[in-house]
């Protein structure tokens, strides 16, 4: 059988059983006989201390799901005066809710580097993946994982070292997406205090109607949400709230539980003009404007790269930019 996507070919299956029955790009295959490819995850990395950063990293059952902790070498220094802890940045990964893990090489690298450059204490969540485990089985794991991490005392790294008043949640696209999820979630709303802050670096959300500059093509739209509907079947659409936060009928942003913003935007991403219109969204729903102190909401649009550019061009110089914006962000008042 043909590839159904020519940029990736699929060699003609000896058995007809292996033939590919449905493909996203080099996401993800699916086989006649239910075997599930993800063709770009590489092989996964154990956890331990990183060479580089000093961070130590290990990793923690919670049952349906698991996290992996990272413990930058400043937080001994920080134990010691008795006082200071530092922030918390729960971390989900992308990978369009069907692929890649916390223990994919690049994100292994990304969080030891983030915990490193804060100092922050990191919890990047391996959740259940879709098509194995349709949503919303990957928001509940990590809303399980952010509950955990919030209780404090469920484990000795986060008690000791983990300041629960500075809690963020971060992610890349679908992980981007989830966070905007767990953020509106009413257990999250009713904390006190709030989520100090959410990074979003170049969220995956969609709708049936185009925002900026996005094609109006009706099959361009419906072929953007394809993947969508195959990870979440029992979705009401592309306008559904968890796509399209900015959907008539959907919950306000007003009521987004963190008290600051940052959403990353890149030039060359066919998401960029959904990431800023979010942005403005939420900012208007605070009754302000992008970089307005009262709104608290703040764009970063990166020039010339593509999407999740700095996950495979961590030392470029438009990364570091990234993740410098991300650390001041992280560490103002």
């Amino acid at each position: 059988m043909a590839s159904l996507n020519p940029a990736f070919p699929v060699p003609a299956p000896a058995d007809p059983a292996d033939e590919v029955v449905r493909e996203f790009g080099p996401l993800l295959r699916i086989y006649k006989s239910g075997r599930v490819e993800r063709p770009l995850v590489p092989p996964p990395v154990g956890p331990g201390l990183d060479a580089a950063t000093g961070v130590d990293s290990r990793d923690v059952d919670l049952g349906s799901c698991s996290v992996r902790l990272y413990l930058p070498p400043q937080a001994a220094a920080a134990a010691a005066d008795g006082k200071t802890k530092l922030p918390v940045v729960v971390y989900v990964h992308g990978g369009g809710f069907v692929a890649e893990s916390a223990a994919s090489p690049q994100y292994h690298r990304f969080l030891n580097a983030l915990a490193a450059a804060c100092p922050a204490l990191g919890v990047s969540v391996e959740y259940r993946l879709a098509p194995e485990h349709p949503l919303p089985a990957g928001y509940d794991d990590c809303l399980a994982a952010l509950r955990w991490a919030l209780s404090g005392a469920a484990d000795p790294w986060v008690a000791a070292h983990g300041d629960l008043e500075r809690v963020f949640l971060a992610g890349d696209s679908a992980g981007a997406n989830i966070c905007h999820h767990l953020a509106m979630h009413p257990d999250i709303q009713g904390r006190t205090p709030p989520l100090k802050g959410a990074v979003l670096i170049h969220p995956w959300f969609w709708g049936s109607e185009a925002v900026g500059e996005e094609p109006r093509d009706p099959a361009f739209r419906a072929m953007g949400g394809g993947l969508w509907f195959f990870s979440c079947p029992e979705t009401s659409g592309m306008d559904d709230p968890r796509m399209n936060p900015m959907a008539p009928g959907a919950p306000g942003l007003q009521h987004l539980a963190c008290e600051r913003v940052l959403v990353c935007a890149a030039e060359g991403d066919f998401l960029r003009w959904r990431g800023r219109a979010y942005a403005e969204a939420v900012a208007a729903a605070r009754g302000g404007g992008l970089g307005e102190d009262a709104a608290g909401v703040e764009l970063l649009e990166t020039v010339g790269e593509g999407h999740v550019f700095h996950l495979f061009k961590p030392d470029c110089d438009k990364a570091k930019e990234m993740l410098d914006k991300v650390v001041a962000f992280i560490n103002a008042p």
